[in-house]
């Protein structure tokens, strides 16, 4: 059982908000909570293939959301230059 889609979107986009601080981002609301989100399953998929599996809590999934959020943040950095 998950968090739920309200909580997700809410973790996701502190999550998103805390990784453009971080890695000095100039995104929008809507892009944080994307980033966030999108983070979130792309770390879950990174780590689960290494066999690590991040609880379903508010707080695990935000530090998993934060993880995958700056990946994606210093990827499209990568793929501007």
């Amino acid at each position: 059982m998950g968090i739920g889609w309200i909580a997700a979107i809410i973790v996701g986009g502190l999550a998103g908000w805390a990784a453009s601080t971080i890695m000095k981002a100039d995104t929008g609301l809507l892009m944080n909570i994307l980033l966030g989100i999108i983070g979130a399953i792309l770390a879950n998929f990174l780590l689960g293939l290494v066999g690590i599996t991040a609880s379903a809590t508010w707080i695990s999934q935000g530090v998993v959301g934060l993880l995958g959020a700056c990946i994606l943040i210093a990827g499209a950095r990568a793929i501007r230059r």
